[in-house]
């Protein structure tokens, strides 16, 4: 079965997000398994070209003109990464703009001669694929052109978030000269817009997203960004298939980033780490003081309004207890950036690093005893499935695929990985960190047992390629 995936960023190549992870650690889990995967990426200009050879050159046909483009190509770990040149992706800096805070104004341009390479490429190559598995608004339009086309591939297309649509102008479509056909619009009438990820949604012939919660979620109005009526349609073509996680980068037994390695079996070097991660950000060193950890965007998204909103933060109330450490990490919005800093003047149990890096990330995942992830919508998540595995129990909303890979305790004793709150609010995120307090003092036997299940629990890409490759064969046998 020949497999060619579309995306706009892949690992190792480019990342901006979780987006990436998956396309990096999914197609090399579906080459284990026998299946011949390509995948159709941008070359931008940061991309190392060293290994990569010359692949098809061809046309790509746009208002009044067609557009030269040339592809490249590399193996690596059974996958073959097609990189597509032009001067859209070879001449500019990132991946959707200069920075994540300002966007390239041509991005529907950009993406639609995007989706229509990957469609010419297939045509270039003489390589027609079984399967073309379309990742996000930046490949929402591949199914459409393929379609257009007349190609026999089937096509399954993947929301890793709903709330990225793709949305530009209505002249964009004439700019890439396509015929003003309803499925590539949304909006009123006479208010029309180019959505790229619902056209993505109304052509392809099935439809998956990152986790079953998630496929529920999307299909009622608090959750399906203004698409749930057309994902109500759909619902029969569309599955959840919850992601995995990438467990060799992710293994406490070797993790590259620190050198107190440690198992299910033997928590020595989780200690010993938990003891040099308090000194070295300034917190008491106290084995028996629970460290909290989150690390995460700084944005309401991922519940820091709930945190750090009102007259009496919820956070700043749990800093006033003295069992409770909190370490965190990351970047974003400089409003709650700033109240951060100011909490940490103001308690010795707070530290707050505002930047990221792959270090200070896996550190922190290995050290803490809980991670805090009260997220409003998650649709899937990898942080707490690398805290499940690092014995790090997660502390979350239940809500996609946090949903879908955490067990409460507080209700399941005997299988439980973590906590979860019902509901997200300044109240429930005190009640669920309180819960897990309480459970780290009171209940050590049940905290070593939760931890163990959680470190032994199978996160792996393995099931889910599996997944991938049932939908796939459904498809190819539909003829």
């Amino acid at each position: 079965m020949n497999i060619l995936m579309v995306s706009s960023e892949a690992v190792p190549f480019s990342k901006s997000g979780g987006l990436a992870d998956v396309l990096g650690a999914l197609s090399p889990a579906l080459a284990k398994k026998g299946v011949e995967v390509r995948i159709f990426m941008p070359m931008y200009s940061f991309i190392d070209r060293k290994g990569f050879r010359k692949g098809p050159s061809f046309t790509v046909p746009m208002l009044a003109v067609d557009e030269p483009v040339s592809t490249v190509s590399r193996k690596l770990d059974g996958v073959e990464y097609v990189g597509l040149e032009h001067p859209y992706f070879t001449e500019r800096s990132g991946i959707y703009g200069d920075t994540s805070f300002t966007p390239y104004a041509d991005n529907g341009r950009r993406f639609m001669l995007f989706a229509k390479a990957a469609v010419g490429y297939m045509k270039a190559s003489g390589w027609i694929a079984d399967v073309v598995h379309c990742h996000d608004w930046t490949a929402g339009l591949v199914p459409f052109y393929i379609k257009q086309a007349g190609i026999s591939s089937h096509t399954v297309f993947t929301i890793h978030n709903l709330a990225y649509q793709g949305d530009f102008s209505r002249y964009d479509a004439v700019l890439g000269g396509d015929r003003m056909l309803p499925e590539l619009f949304s909006g009123k009438p006479g208010e029309e817009r180019l959505n790229m990820l619902k056209a993505g949604l109304e052509t392809a012939d099935s439809i998956t997203t990152v986790s079953p919660t998630y496929a529920k979620e999307i299909q009622t109005e608090k959750y399906g960004c203004s698409l749930d009526w057309l994902l109500r349609e759909r619902k029969d073509d569309l599955k959840g298939i919850l992601n995995g996680m990438d467990t060799h980068e992710w293994n406490p037994k070797a993790d590259k980033f620190f050198p107190e390695h440690f198992s299910s079996r033997d928590l020595s070097g989780k200690k010993a780490l938990k003891a040099r991660i308090q000194k070295e950000y300034g917190l008491k060193e106290d084995p028996d003081i629970p460290l909290f950890t989150m690390i995460s965007r700084i944005a309401d998204q991922k519940g820091y309004a709930e945190l750090l909103g009102g007259n009496h933060p919820v956070l700043e109330e749990l800093l006033y207890q003295e069992n409770f450490q909190m370490l965190i990490i990351g970047t974003g919005d400089k409003h709650y950036e700033d109240k951060l800093k100011e909490l940490e003047k103001r308690h010795d149990n707070l530290a707050v690093k505002i930047a990221f890096s792959s270090v200070t990330a896996h550190e922190a995942e290995g050290a803490a005893d809980f991670f805090l992830m009260p997220s409003r919508y998650e649709p899937c998540g990898l942080n707490q499935m690398y805290s499940l595995h690092y014995g790090t129990l997660p502390v979350a909303h239940r809500t996609g695929g946090l949903a879908d890979t955490i067990v409460d305790i507080t209700a399941n004793p005997e299988s439980g990985t973590g906590f979860l709150m019902e509901n997200l609010s300044s109240e429930s995120i005190s009640d669920a960190v309180n819960r897990a307090i309480r459970y780290y003092n009171e209940e050590k036997e049940g905290m070593a047992k939760a931890i163990k299940r959680a470190m032994t629990t199978d996160l792996s890409w393995d099931k889910s390629a599996g997944e991938y490759i049932e939908l796939y064969n459904t498809l190819s046998n539909k003829g």
